[in-house]
């Protein structure tokens, strides 16, 4: 059994080591929404809302998400005794509709705190089996298909184990080819559009087929399964599926439907790990491979994606950078590092296997509020 007695959410600045651009647009800073979840004995674990300032990846923001967390999520969870912490998702699911990166949030933290009171990893509870996972590297729009050639050579030269690189309609074909150049013909490049195209661009798709990228991720919109469908018919990389797949009857909707030949998982878009994992297992059943995905995070996100990649239907390499790619000084320690490749899931400490640096999360608090049961608002 599992309760929670007090939410702690933070809010935090945390300024990129460079701004970050998609098709979506330029990042420079992360609004980072944390969420403590405590037990009467003061034990604490920890989640991160994954949701951004502005709503183009997703309708949520982190206004949206704080509101949600404390108007709606909070009752649910508070004072209540589960089982374990996989029924939290779902009690979340049937209080509210939607906001499901503010129920992944609080979802996420009961899970941490319950791998932390069996004295166990979060890998360990969530079914995880591997000891390292494979890192891959997102790569922004850069400003000259030379200075994305030379991040991609530098990525290679320090072991990533594969590439990845936003694209753009009007910065899509001379950018993949100078990538594709850039890290060799065998290479795993794959492209990202962020849902930036149509069925209308499929001459620009199918050039950028023709570089023989991993995969081809998100090109259209996340409600158009039918449009990916088609492009997948018409081309030879994989469509990957990110922003579509919301729950696993979406995800059995668009391999079905031949939308999805991989899927990219994020706990935190899904609602939390229980809905992943049943995407995952769904996808594992049906012969799809599927990765981990990332959105910028922090070290706690990190350490949530770390855990979650580790089961055994992750077979490819995720976005899963050290701490240093993104953030000067992350908030967590140790920090996520990376080892040929790889980094190590923390099977040997509680929880998501890292502890948080107080003093400098307390310095970059925007905005904090403690619920206990019967406070929300």
């Amino acid at each position: 059994m599992i309760t929670v007695t007090r939410l702690v959410l933070r809010e935090i600045a945390l300024t990129l080591r460079e701004p970050f651009r998609t098709s979506s647009g330029l990042t420079h800073q992360r609004r980072i929404l944390l969420v403590e979840a405590e037990n009467a004995e003061g034990e604490a674990g920890r989640g991160e809302c994954v949701a951004e300032e502005f709503p183009a990846y997703s309708a949520e923001t982190v206004d949206t998400a704080w509101l949600a967390l404390t108007r709606w999520a909070a009752p649910v969870v508070l004072g209540r005794r589960f089982a374990g912490p996989e029924e939290v998702g779902p009690a979340l699911e049937r209080a509210f509709r939607g906001h499901p990166m503010a129920k992944a949030a609080a979802e996420m933290a009961v899970w941490d705190l319950a791998a932390r009171e069996q004295g166990i990893s979060l890998a360990r509870l969530l079914g995880g089996t591997r000891e390292r996972v494979e890192m891959g590297i997102s790569l922004g729009i850069q400003a000259t298909p030379e200075a994305l050639a030379f991040r991609a050579r530098e990525a290679v030269a320090e072991g990533y184990r594969r590439v990845k690189v936003k694209v753009a309609p009007g910065e899509d074909v001379a950018f993949a080819e100078a990538a594709r150049e850039a890290v060799g013909a065998g290479f795993p490049l794959s492209l990202d559009a962020n849902a930036a195209y149509t069925l209308d661009d499929l001459g620009v798709l199918q050039a950028l087929d023709a570089l023989h990228p991993a995969m081809l991720e998100q090109p259209f919109d996340p409600d158009d399964l039918t449009g990916h469908a088609r492009l997948q018919a018409a081309i030879e990389a994989p469509v990957c599926l990110d922003e579509s797949i919301t729950s696993a009857a979406r995800a059995a909707d668009a391999i079905s439907l031949g939308a999805a030949r991989v899927i990219n998982i994020k706990a935190g878009r899904v609602g939390g790990h229980a809905a992943a994992r049943q995407i995952h297992d769904l996808a594992r059943s049906r012969g799809i491979p599927v990765w981990c995905g990332g959105m910028l995070e922090s070290g706690i996100g990190r350490g949530h994606n770390v855990a979650l990649a580790s089961l055994p239907g992750f077979t490819l390499p995720g976005d899963l950078s050290p701490s240093r790619r993104y953030w000067e000084r992350d908030i967590v320690d140790p920090e996520w590092t990376m080892e040929e490749g790889t980094l190590r899931v923390p099977l040997d400490r509680p929880g998501i296997g890292v502890e948080v640096d107080r003093d400098l999360i307390e310095s970059l608090t925007t905005r904090r509020e403690e619920i206990g049961p019967g406070e929300a608002p």
